[in-house]
């Protein structure tokens, strides 16, 4: 794994950065293929509206988007986690009088799994349900305490995602990914202004593709026609099997694999094939 932290290639953050002490901070986790990023102008743009609503100063994602490049640089297929915390702090919630962000990109070969894309994923029912809380709902702030629990739900390596319910039984999203079905030839996604996170991939979708954003019970996915995840690294996931209900993949969310393999993030195996 390649490393920097406030753009010097060291790994090392202060014991007292409020990101390590209370999660004060946000991440996001993007795709590189051969030195492009096409989604970070849906990343750039989250994590600026994130940080806004955490009273957090933001550093240039001018340069923030070149250091993802230069880590990346000769990997065909990367993962890069940019990780922003407000910082080192002193002891106590109140926020510090001089902010001085810490900035962490890290970058590693993308762990390929075409199998997963092609014939879809087995999706655990997770007991855990998600608080809701409309102050931090939608961005990927460093706290995932209950995606941590969720998927400690299940060992079984068959089983590739968690479906995560608010406290009111709603359907919301997976442990690290956003829902969409077809039901009755709509499609449709799940609210994430409670709790949740509005993905970058289901941004992508929203606009290029359409979807009613709308709640429902797990219940009303046994009268889907399809079902899938969508994850800026993992892309379109067909869900294959919710306990005993089961669905092939659907046109919809082959539509929407080839629509990602047009934005330059196709299947990783695949785009391996082709340097060989």
């Amino acid at each position: 794994m390649r490393l920097s932290v406030d753009f010097h290639d060291t790994g090392a953050v202060a014991a007292t950065d409020r990101g390590f002490t209370y999660g004060d901070g946000l991440f996001e986790t993007l795709r590189v293929v051969a030195g492009v990023a096409p989604l970070w102008h849906r990343h750039a743009a989250r994590l600026s509206e994130s940080a806004g609503r955490l009273l957090m100063p933001l550093p240039d994602t001018d340069r923030l988007h070149g250091e993802v490049l230069r880590l990346s640089a000769g990997l065909d297929d990367a993962v890069v986690r940019v990780t922003l915390s407000r910082g080192v702090g002193e002891r106590g919630y109140a926020l510090p009088r001089d902010p001085r962000p810490t900035v962490v990109v890290a970058a590693a070969p993308l762990a390929t799994d075409t199998v997963a894309a092609e014939q879809g994923i087995a999706v655990h029912a997770c007991e855990l349900r998600l608080a809701r809380q409309p102050r931090l709902a939608g961005m990927k702030h460093l706290n995932r305490l209950e995606q941590v629990l969720a998927r400690a739900e299940w060992a079984d390596p068959a089983v590739a995602e968690g479906l995560l319910c608010d406290t009111e039984g709603r359907v919301v999203c997976a442990t690290a990914a956003n829902l969409f079905a077809v039901v009755d030839g709509e499609l449709l996604t799940p609210p994430v202004d409670q709790c949740g996170v509005a993905g970058v991939a289901r941004a992508e979708i929203l606009a290029a593709h359409g979807a009613r954003v709308a709640s429902f019970f797990p219940a009303d996915l046994t009268r889907a026609s399809e079902v899938f995840l969508t994850s800026a690294v993992r892309g379109i996931l067909p869900v294959r099997a919710l306990g005993a209900h089961a669905w092939p993949p659907g046109p919809v969310a082959r539509a929407l694999q080839a629509h990602w393999a047009r934005l330059g993030l196709p299947l990783p195996n695949r785009a391996k094939d082709r340097d060989r």
